[in-house]
């Protein structure tokens, strides 16, 4: 096992000749699944962990072994080619916009997991020969499989296929989210909710302002306070559901309110949602005749959350390392986006 691993893996990268099944497809008389690796693919999907493939291969030969042999469905953006598997890696993680880190890479040669261990030390990179332990390793272990982890690949299918229209859409960006036909909600944390928004505090780094992650005890102490807001957002379209897609933590101390956490899920970066989101917690701090507070501790990833605060009316008041301290001016009303269809509790 070589790289480091900094938190828990969201996509399983495989090679196939000899890892993913036995035998070399190039070298013909057909190729076998190894022992237990459909199970492997089969059970971590179900926990919610993608399954991508970076091989030196023919990409229709490899395609069309795959669809025989009944798995070609689990695996997303494949990397099939004759190039450097770090190369490969990195095209996948770009593709499905999570981080390098996020990442676990199996191969039978040593020469290959070195290669990528090399480029990307966050990578964990596993022999192919620990194929029957990968399933039980802490990284490939969430702490609860929800509705949503068990329906993720599905998701990203359906966010492929709305890539797709939008890329043939003509016209401006306002009229193709109109054409999607979008729901969001936003209501109070349930009992319900709270494994996912666990999930969410520990899978999400881009659109997330301050990077806390909290425990189901946690939240749901927050989700009983009387001091505390804690809110979740939802998302569907006519292409299926979003799941879960985002989570703010409200302190709310005397006529102050803090924004102690808020995130949204990078499947959604691009549908406005998360301006949405905030011009409602806005509105309920107006409501309520108090000052809107929002803590970030901002970092390499995160500048698109900071812009989104700055975007909706936030200006700092308190800057010093690792934390920025900002306030709403809570003037201006901004009107929700016509091409959303709005559920707020």
């Amino acid at each position: 096992m070589n790289g480091e691993h900094s938190g828990k893996v969201k996509c399983l990268v495989w090679d196939l000749d000899n890892t993913l099944w036995d035998g070399v497809l190039l070298e013909g008389g057909g190729v076998v699944l190894r022992d237990g690796a459909a199970e492997v693919v089969r059970e971590l999907d179900r926990r919610g962990i993608l399954h991508s493939i970076a091989s030196r291969n023919d990409h229709g030969l490899a395609m069309a072994r795959l669809d025989a042999l009944g798995l070609a469905e689990y695996f997303l953006h494949p990397q099939i080619n004759w190039g450097a598997k770090s190369v490969s890696v990195k095209a996948i993680a770009d593709a499905l916009n999570i981080g390098i880190e996020a990442l676990a890479f199996v191969d039978d040669q040593p020469f290959e997991r070195d290669e990528v261990a090399s480029v990307h030390p966050a990578v964990l990179c596993l022999d192919a020969a620990e194929l029957g332990h990968i399933a039980g390793l802490p990284e490939f272990n969430p702490r609860f499989v929800t509705e949503d982890a068990w329906m993720r690949r599905r998701m990203y299918q359906a966010d492929l296929v709305r890539r797709e229209a939008e890329e043939r859409f003509v016209g401006p960006q306002d009229a193709f989210l109109a054409s999607l036909g979008m729901a969001l909600s936003i209501a109070p944390a349930q009992e319900e909710d709270l494994a996912r928004a666990e999930e969410l505090t520990v899978r999400t780094h881009q659109l997330n302002t301050t990077g806390y992650t909290y425990s189901y005890e946690e939240l749901d102490g927050f989700r009983r306070s009387d001091r505390h807001l804690l809110l979740v957002a939802g998302l569907k379209d006519r292409y299926g559901s979003y799941g879960k897609i985002g989570l703010a933590l409200v302190e709310m101390e005397g006529g102050e309110w803090w924004i102690r956490l808020f995130l949204m899920s990078c499947r959604v970066m691009n549908r406005g949602v998360g301006t949405v989101f905030i011009n409602h917690i806005r509105n309920l701090a107006r409501a309520a005749g108090v000052r809107l507070m929002a803590e970030m501790v901002p970092n390499e990833r995160n500048r698109m959350m900071y812009m989104t605060y700055k975007f909706n009316h936030f200006r700092e008041t308190e800057t010093s390392p690792g934390r920025v301290v900002f306030e709403n001016d809570l003037g201006p009303v901004q009107a929700f986006p016509g091409y959303v269809e709005l559920d707020l509790r």
